[in-house]
């Protein structure tokens, strides 16, 4: 959500808060500024005029922004809003600051608009104090639904349990957070998981009714393997895996996709959890792995030969590769590189759909992440 739109808008109505959206504008340089027409005369230059009542200008500007700043009582702007809400998951921020600055009020999408976030960023730039009621952020506990966002982090399913699971945490009761990979600091390594939240980093270790919901970040699909985990569970899947490719020149994007999308159904493994994609650097212009990096967002990392051919834990060297290319290993090598790991997930894999048809080749490897304290 958000990524086309405009971060932060204005919305001025007095000469108070002309001076209070002046001193928002130094810290946030690139707000739009929305201004009433009486005050248009003490606007700066690059102000928006707007008419009064002001409905029609939010309505136009309400899905442009990131989130809405009103310097406007609350009652006011709840009125102006109502209608044009849709669902958390797409409906932008909104925060309002009172007329002397002394807060700035999260209204709305606190957690998946940022509006929390947002609210904290705008109460120090005007010396107010930040009213967040969010129930985790106001106590001090895991936000379920955000949890790891920072981090490349994507919830498996954005509703399934996800309810159950907040209020679990917030009421402190019995949970656990299983990670069997991805990053430790989705909470600060230096404080103990909250009151209530156990911590494991082997599924097969935890026994599902011991606990009222399971949070699992893992890159593995393991809803058949597991019913009873999945079936309790909200589940996170990090970006931990590296795919290593090769292919013979010009093979079609969509030979190249199926492949991929094979070997990760195969390997029980989450196209979500994908980092990105690695080849070597005669590869570096192949339109299959060009389109494919593209269509899913992956970045492409490519090595000269001399540096894949010393890479260690290669399971499938090759002497005839390295004739070809100079290097034993192309898949393999590099997926294991740009991991940072010497540890195959899946070794060399070739795929091809037709007879006497292209060739593509699938490595996979897992980023290797350190353990929370709690671990130990």
């Amino acid at each position: 959500m958000g990524e086309s739109r405009k971060s932060f808008a204005i919305y001025v109505i007095t000469k108070h808060g002309l001076v209070i959206a002046a001193r928002l504008r130094q810290a946030i340089p690139d707000a739009a500024l929305f201004v009433s027409t009486c005050l248009a005369d003490q606007a700066p230059e690059d102000a928006i005029s707007m008419s009064l009542p002001m409905g029609p200008t939010l309505e136009s500007a309400w899905t442009e922004y990131n989130c809405h700043i009103h310097i406007i009582s609350v009652g006011a702007v709840v009125r102006m809003i109502k209608d044009l809400l849709v669902d958390k998951k797409v409906d932008p921020a909104v925060i309002c600051i009172d007329d002397a600055a002394r807060f700035a009020i999260c209204v709305l999408s606190g957690h998946g608009g940022r509006g929390n976030e947002f609210t904290e960023r705008v109460a120090r730039a005007v010396g107010a104090t930040p009213v967040v009621t969010t129930a985790s952020d106001s106590i001090g506990t895991l936000t379920v639904d955000i949890l790891g966002r920072d981090l490349g982090w994507q919830l498996d399913e954005l509703e399934r349990n996800v309810t159950l699971a907040c209020a679990e945490v917030v009421n402190g009761n019995r949970t656990c957070f299983i990670q069997e990979t991805g990053e430790p600091d989705f909470w600060p390594l230096d404080q103990r998981l909250p009151s209530g939240v156990h911590y494991a980093t082997d599924l097969d270790l935890v026994k599902p009714d011991d606990f009222a919901i399971l949070m699992i970040c893992s890159d593995r699909c393991f809803k058949e393997s597991h019913p009873a985990h999945w079936n309790k569970s909200v589940i996170y899947r990090p970006k931990s895996l590296v795919l290593g490719l090769g292919c013979d020149r010009d093979t079609p994007i969509e030979v190249v996709e199926n492949g991929v999308l094979r070997f990760l159904d195969e390997q029980g493994l989450s196209l979500k959890s994908v980092r990105n994609i690695t080849s070597i650097d005669k590869k570096a212009d192949e339109a299959a792995l060009l389109e494919l990096s593209q269509k899913y967002d992956w970045r492409l990392d490519v090595y000269p030969a001399e540096q894949l051919d010393v890479v260690e834990g290669i399971k499938n060297p090759s002497e005839s590769v390295k004739k070809y290319v100079g290097t034993r290993s192309v898949a393999e090598a590099a997926c294991l590189l740009s991991a940072g790991t010497n540890r195959l997930l899946m070794e060399k894999h070739a795929h091809r759909e037709t007879e006497g048809g292209r060739n593509m080749t699938c490595a996979i490897a897992r980023i290797p992440f350190e353990t929370r304290p709690e671990a130990a």
